[in-house]
């Protein structure tokens, strides 16, 4: 394939935050020149927006991207290479209630997202979604490779591996906030640090952390350095690090959610309020710029630091390029896990598609520890598809966050409702 005949369909592509990274991505990498970038969006005014500040961009660097937009998903994904994800179903509404509910009847959690009574109503109304755009990519455009940058990520490429068979790959920056919590605490420049991981999303086991210049082994002084570090960050991740020996990604919030004790780094669930205020200034200041009344920021036309358009390039030009982590459907890549499972671990990415790189088996005991919430997400997928309560129930009874069963069949019963326009079939 070359630049100027790919297709790349962008679902969700209104999506102020994560659109503007994606767009960042699309313009800044050399092997998708000449590419159309079909945008597809629930309504037209926002599909409009989009598209004017996709080819404002494009203008900018010359990416000569031939920009369209349309709420026809179906029309999008003919011809398309690349099918991009980054939709949600009333993300902020009902992720605050996946918050507030559970905390009404005595559950403790961080966030409410990707673990706990919030990753299940999460994977409930999320999976009929996704299944509905690989249906029809299976029918329109099967060679297509789906690129998918909504959560919960790790339940959404399990369901697609065992139910699909459009190729599927979930890609996270998250293992770049832990390379920068330990570079801090070794005193060393980031880029000075590279860091290996293997495990599940937002809960990868850094297998190998080596100065990236001299390939130093650097666990010895990371162990040393953490004993001594003064700063109260991170308190979760730390008292694993201590427990267990391995520094486990990536960061207290995302990785409390799949613990009991989770919450004891901190349970205030995520500001709303301050992302819907950046979410508005941030609107603004698009509408500014390309009505000529604002400059645009010099950030606006850099790289994100996401990797999807890495993942593109690779494919489009045959690099073999290697990637610190992309979110797989297992089979074996990490074998004292099920195989049945989706894993975060290092991919290679060419021509004949992505390739996950095993690291071997986890540590014993890290294993054990990601066993169970692995026996969680693959009941939670497992209700989704089938849309079942009881097997949602099951899934909550399982899950170390809920420590009531009362609790679990009273928000079940009242998050249910509030999800079930979304919640049907999938297979």
């Amino acid at each position: 394939m070359s630049g100027n005949t790919t297709k790349i369909v962008f679902l969700g592509a209104g999506s102020i935050s994560f659109g503007m990274s994606m767009l960042r991505d699309l313009v800044t990498t050399p092997e998708l020149r000449g590419s159309t970038l079909t945008l597809v969006t629930q309504h037209a005014d926002t599909a409009t927006r989009a598209a004017a500040l996709a080819r404002y961009l494009s203008d900018k660097v010359g990416a000569r991207l031939n920009v369209e937009a349309t709420t026809d998903r179906r029309a999008a994904f003919d011809g398309a290479s690349f099918v991009v994800n980054a939709t949600a179903v009333e993300r902020n509404r009902l992720w605050k209630l996946d918050f507030e509910i559970p905390k009404k009847h005595g559950i403790r959690h961080t966030l409410g997202e990707n673990g706990g009574p919030g990753g299940l109503f999460f994977t409930l109304r999320t999976l009929p979604m996704i299944f509905d755009f690989v249906r029809d990519m299976e029918e329109i455009c099967p060679e297509a490779l789906f690129i998918n940058f909504s959560n919960p990520e790790s339940r959404i490429v399990m369901a697609l591996g065992r139910y699909s068979r459009i190729r599927c790959l979930g890609q996270c920056h998250g293992i770049n906030g832990s390379r920068w919590q330990v570079a801090q605490i070794l005193g060393l420049p980031t880029d000075d640090v590279d860091v290996w991981g293997a495990g599940l999303n937002h809960f990868q086991c850094l297998m190998q952390i080596r100065h990236r210049k001299t390939g130093e082994d650097l666990y010895p002084r990371l162990k040393a350095a953490e004993a001594s570090f003064a700063s109260p960050t991170s308190p979760l991740t730390r008292r694993l690090f201590r427990a267990f020996g391995y520094w486990l990604t990536c960061g207290d919030e995302h990785l409390g959610e799949y613990f009991a004790y989770g919450w004891e780094a901190g349970e205030k669930g995520y500001d709303f309020a301050a992302d819907e205020r950046w979410r508005a200034e941030f609107a603004d200041s698009v509408s500014k710029v390309l009505a000529g009344s604002a400059d645009m920021p010099p950030w606006w036309i850099e790289p994100s630091g996401e990797r999807g358009g890495a993942v593109m390039a690779a494919m489009l030009s045959n690099q073999r390029r290697m990637l610190d982590s992309g979110i797989v459907y297992n089979r074996g890549a990490i074998p004292n896990l099920p195989e049945n499972l989706a894993v975060e671990v290092p991919v290679m990415v060419d021509a004949a598609g992505v390739h996950p790189v095993s690291m071997g088996p986890l540590p014993d005991p890290i294993a054990k520890l990601m066993s169970m919430q692995a026996n969680v997400q693959q009941l939670a997928v497992d209700a989704a598809v089938h849309a079942s309560k009881e097997t949602a129930l099951q899934a909550l009874l399982i899950d170390p966050v809920v420590n009531s069963a009362a609790a679990a069949e009273k928000l079940l019963d009242e998050l249910w409702e509030i999800n079930r326009p979304y919640i049907r079939k999938c297979i």
